[in-house]
């Protein structure tokens, strides 16, 4: 459920979440120079259809989020590139909804960009083994600090969600280690080949 269908959370909730998603697209926007516009179109592609990829987990299911590979390669450009794949998602597939869709980038987005930074300070320019690592710890992190964030809106929207809340950190603990295992092949690999992606832009 990191997708927090229209009609849940309360008008104060949406209000900040569309506050802080427009100031961090709008940041993430300023600082994407024309060169860098294919790879977060590539990486919002790639969100969009993480979201299709459903595994079971207890009651309910997840998806694959990737929102610490897209904080780890993008920076603050992952703020635009996590509002268009999730729009998109909710347009076609009615996945979240657009009233909340403020709230929806917030609460991946931040994480991304925590991600990020929590991945360079692991890194620190070293080989393919040390980015398998570090990605490992920041895009499981990513997952579980999306989880937090989700149910803690939840929960501020009313006591009658505080078990969806906790639902929700539950079923994404399986889902950290599934992303922890994609993140590290996949850094590991740009580590390899492309080594300038990882180093992610203010």
């Amino acid at each position: 459920m990191a997708h927090i269908p229209d009609g849940v959370l309360s008008n104060p909730v949406l209000m900040v979440g569309a506050a802080v998603a427009a100031a961090g697209v709008a940041l993430g926007l300023k600082g994407l120079d024309p060169v860098r516009v294919p790879r977060v179109a590539m990486l919002s592609s790639v969100l969009f259809v993480a979201s299709l990829v459903h595994l079971p987990a207890g009651p309910a299911s997840v998806h694959l989020l990737l929102n610490g590979l897209a904080g780890i390669v993008l920076g603050w450009a992952a703020f635009p590139a996590l509002l268009v794949a999730l729009l998109l998602q909710a347009v076609l597939f009615g996945f979240g909804g657009l009233v909340v869709l403020g709230v929806n980038t917030v609460d991946m987005a931040l994480p991304a960009l925590a991600a990020g930074a929590l991945f360079r300070l692991l890194w620190r320019g070293g080989g393919p083994r040390r980015a398998a690592v570090a990605g490992a710890v920041a895009g499981g992190g990513a997952v579980l600090l999306t989880a937090l964030m989700v149910a803690g809106v939840l929960a501020l929207s009313g006591r009658e969600f505080e078990t969806a809340a906790r639902l929700v950190i539950l079923t994404h603990l399986p889902l950290m280690v599934v992303e922890a295992a994609f993140t590290a092949a996949a850094l590991s690999l740009l580590a390899r080949v492309k080594p300038e992606m990882l180093r992610g832009r203010g």
